[in-house]
């Protein structure tokens, strides 16, 4: 077992859990009224001479790196992120193997002025209700922990719910399978999520397969400017970085550098 195998198992009985708990009509209920999400896809779009926007992460540890920073401040560091031009916000709210939560995405959704993108792995509906609640904007969707049956359910429902989507992919494979479903938005994973190995070459390989229309993003191992240009000549035109953010001595600096400006 991989994993992604190892984390998806797991999901499903959180989500069941979860259920148990709070019958998904309550949530339902609960997002009646909410104001519209902002926009996800639009904001992935560069305009005028912008070459690339950034999705930039906030996240407390990950499977392969362990905690990144124990003091770190989700509200500060995503006030930092928007204030330094990056297009949208990444909010980990995995408990068990990222150390975040949905308190983490309410917090910081309040307090900017641009889209919040859900990264969790996403198996149920249940969990595209909860994210509305929360305040987020759009929801990841992992090709690779779906089978096309729910990969195609989730992608309506989150458009039901009102959600925006990510749609992840990591191989040619997956690339075909997410394609057939014409999502908005469609991101390159450079890590292997089984493996936790990464690599540009996913990128490199796959973006120039994404035809015009849907946003191209490139997610993961990016660590330098000159890695995003190379990533945005391969056809990006959005980047999601986290680790190389959360490391950053400068982070409004780096912010800058990966935006290409």
């Amino acid at each position: 077992m991989g994993v992604l195998d190892e984390i998806v198992a797991h999901k499903r009985g959180e989500v069941a859990a979860l259920r148990a708990e709070r019958p998904g009509g309550d949530l339902v209920a609960a997002c009646r009224g909410l104001p519209p999400a902002r926009d996800f896809e639009a904001a992935l779009r560069p305009a005028g001479d912008e070459r690339v926007r950034l999705i930039a992460e906030v996240k407390r540890a990950s499977p392969s790196q362990g905690v990144f920073r124990g003091d770190l401040d989700p509200i500060a560091q995503a006030t930092i992120y928007a204030g330094a031009g990056a297009a949208a916000v990444s909010v980990l709210t995995d408990a068990r193997y990222f150390h975040g939560s949905l308190d983490d995405l309410v917090r910081v959704r309040r307090a900017i002025p641009v889209p919040v993108l859900r990264k969790e792995f996403i198996v149920d509906e249940y969990q595209l209700w909860e994210a509305r609640e929360a305040g987020a904007d759009a929801v990841l969707l992992i090709v690779a922990a779906l089978d096309d049956a729910a990969l195609g359910d989730l992608l309506a429902a989150a458009k039901g719910v009102g959600l925006g989507t990510l749609v992840e992919v990591h191989t040619a494979g997956e690339l075909d399978r997410a394609l057939r479903l014409h999502p908005p938005v469609i991101g390159v994973n450079n890590r292997d999520l089984q493996t936790l190995t990464t690599s540009l070459a996913p990128s490199l390989a796959l973006l120039p397969q994404i035809p015009p229309g849907p946003v191209a993003v490139s997610e993961s191992g990016l660590r330098t400017g000159a890695d995003v240009a190379q990533v945005v000549a391969a056809g990006a035109r959005a980047v999601l970085v986290g680790e190389t953010l959360l490391r950053a001595p400068d982070v409004a600096a780096t912010v800058r550098e990966l935006s290409l400006r």
